[in-house]
């Protein structure tokens, strides 16, 4: 089966199968591996954290793989971003930017003719980054992890809407982490899908044993884990952090606003931003339902491509017989 799409011709992947970028462990290495696999790789540049550094990964990695890989943009950290964007236009790799408005970047980024796709929580923000210039864009539903927001959507309904609203290709993430995932959004229009969770359950991810063990062991209906993705965050967590946007540096309150939406109890130590908080299920999305093996990350993908060519060539409903 050829799979071909917006996305596939966009970034020159085998198949419309893009890694999410992973802050702490997003390394060129762990790309690289899902790059070789047909999918499309990320480096995360808060993992890289200079310019210099970035660099050498995005080397490091061209020279590890002859698949495609991208460059993620985090903006709730404070980086040299205009700097790491230099790098990325000297080696032209595409970028990714996610968690925060891109604005100060978008210059540079559409003078310099680099692929762009921006990554959004709210559909308004995802058409706004159309808007901006960006050549795609990823809608992530309420079932992902990473930043929340609080008019978030489940993924199946940011789709639906976003799809209304704009024409560059869409990348569908938030929960996917199966052929029958993939088959969904993409039947509903999307171009591609983007997974987190389901790739930190490879061999090749640099996480350890007990957290891929957490995440095979997660089924959807795991209390815990379903509280933490679907309900909203305290109101009154919610108030007393926008109370302290403009008295703390902002990369910093971001993070605090993501982790109130996460309902970590930790969100107000600040020692600690960034970390997590004390629960291995604050990292894994409700992906980890689908997960029950670990595997490498060729197989992974190897076995969900097969699954959904196996699952389509059933569907006699779409066949003119």
């Amino acid at each position: 089966m050829n799979w071909k799409t917006r996305i596939t011709n966009l970034l020159g992947c085998k198949y419309p199968i893009l890694q999410g970028a992973f802050a702490g462990f997003g390394n060129w290495e762990f790309a690289a591996s899902v790059a070789d696999a047909g999918a499309h790789g990320m480096i995360t540049a808060s993992v890289s954290r200079t310019p210099e550094t970035l660099k050498e990964d995005i080397r490091k990695c061209r020279e590890a793989t002859e698949g495609t890989f991208s460059v993620n943009f985090t903006l709730t950290h404070s980086l040299p971003w205009n700097e790491m964007l230099e790098v990325c236009i000297e080696e032209q790799v595409p970028l990714e930017t996610a968690a925060y408005k891109p604005d100060d970047l978008v210059r540079r980024i559409k003078e310099a003719g680099l692929t762009w796709i921006h990554k959004a929580a709210r559909v308004k923000d995802a058409i706004r980054a159309t808007k901006l210039g960006a050549d795609a864009v990823i809608i992530v539903g309420l079932e992902g992890t990473g930043f929340k927001s609080q008019e978030q959507l489940p993924t199946m309904l940011s789709l639906v809407w976003v799809l209304k609203e704009i024409d560059v290709p869409v990348i569908a993430a938030g929960g996917i982490g199966d052929a029958r995932g993939m088959l969904g959004a993409l039947g509903m229009g999307a171009e591609g899908i983007m997974m987190g969770t389901a790739f930190m359950a490879t061999k090749e991810c640099p996480l350890d044993d007990r957290m891929k063990e957490t995440i095979i062991q997660a089924s959807f209906d795991n209390a815990v884990l379903r509280h933490r993705v679907l309900s909203i965050a305290d109101p009154k967590d919610i108030e007393e952090v926008m109370r302290l946007r403009g008295t703390v540096p902002t990369d910093q309150w971001l993070l605090m606003l993501e982790r109130v939406n996460l309902k970590d109890p930790d969100w107000r130590n600040t020692d600690s931003i960034g970390q997590g908080g004390n629960s291995r299920l604050n990292m894994v999305s409700l992906a980890a339902g689908a997960i029950n093996e670990v595997k490498s990350v060729k197989e992974f993908v190897q076995e969900m491509i097969r699954e959904a060519e196996e699952i389509s060539d059933g569907w006699s409903f779409i066949k003119n017989e």
